[in-house]
C-alpha cells in the first residue's frame, strides 16, 4: 500500500552574504557599533569584552551580524571627549617584521587601526606609551614564531586579547580603563615555540591625551 507521503517543511533560505568571508573593514564596521554601545551605556565593560573578541574571532559576515543585531547602527558622537575627528577608511596596515633581527616602533607616533608584527628569531617591541591614537579601536596583529613580540601600553587605556602559544607563550594582561571613551587596544595572534606579551608599563598614563588629539586634530 502506498504511504501517502507528507509535504517537507521547506528549508529557511539562507541570509544574502552570510557565508561571504569577513573583511576587516567589516569587523572595523561591527567594531565601531559595540564602541558607541559601551559609551551609550547598552552594553557594559564585560558584555563589550565579549563581543569584541567574537568580532576578531569571525570568519565570515554571517558570524559577525548577530554581535550587534540588539544595537543600534550609531555614528560616531560628535561630543566625544576623545575628539577623534572624522571616519575615515582604513587604510594599510602597518608592518613590523624581525627575521633573525629586531624592529621598534616607540615614541610619538600615530597608532593606525591595524598593525601586524612578526617576530621569526628576531624581536619586535610595539610601545604606545607615547603615541597618538588617531581612532578609539587599535588591532595588533602578533605572531612570534622562535621569537618574541614585545607590546606595552599606558597603565589608563583598555587592552585585550586573543591568541594562542604552541610550545610557547601568549601573555595579555587584559586592563579596562575607567573612562568609557578611552582607546581600545586589541591584540591577536599566535606564537610558536616564541613569546607574545602585552601589557601596561607602570607610570605612563595619557592623561594629557585629550589636549594632543585637539592639537592635533585641530
Amino acid at each position: 500500500m502506498d504511504l501517502e507521503k507528507k509535504p517537507q517543511k521547506p528549508l529557511a533560505p539562507a541570509e544574502p552574504g552570510d557565508a561571504i568571508r569577513a573583511s576587516d573593514a567589516d569587523r572595523d564596521r561591527i567594531a565601531d557599533i559595540l564602541r558607541d554601545a559601551l559609551a551609550e551605556g547598552r552594553l557594559d565593560a564585560e558584555e563589550h569584552s565579549e563581543r569584541i573578541d567574537a568580532v576578531y574571532r569571525a570568519k565570515t559576515v554571517g558570524e559577525l551580524e548577530p554581535l550587534v543585531r540588539d544595537l543600534p547602527a550609531a555614528g560616531r558622537r560628535p561630543d566625544s571627549a576623545y575628539a577623534y575627528g572624522p571616519q575615515t577608511p582604513a587604510g594599510p596596515a602597518e608592518n613590523l617584521v624581525a627575521v633573525f633581527s629586531s624592529a621598534t616602533r616607540k615614541g610619538r607616533w600615530r597608532v593606525g587601526r591595524r598593525t601586524n608584527a612578526f617576530s621569526l628569531f628576531g624581536t619586535v617591541e610595539v610601545n604606545l606609551t607615547e603615541a597618538l591614537f588617531e581612532q578609539r579601536l587599535t588591532v595588533i596583529n602578533a605572531t612570534a614564531v622562535f621569537g618574541t613580540v614585545e607590546i606595552r601600553v599606558p597603565e589608563n587605556i583598555s587592552l585585550r586579547g586573543s591568541g594562542t602559544g604552541i610550545f610557547g607563550t601568549f601573555d595579555v594582561l587584559t586592563l579596562e580603563a575607567g573612562d568609557p571613551e578611552a582607546p581600545v587596544v586589541v591584540v591577536n595572534g599566535y606564537s610558536v615555540f616564541g613569546t607574545v606579551e602585552a601589557k601596561p608599563k607602570r607610570g605612563r598614563r595619557i592623561s594629557d591625551l585629550h589636549d594632543r588629539l585637539r592639537k592635533h586634530l585641530g
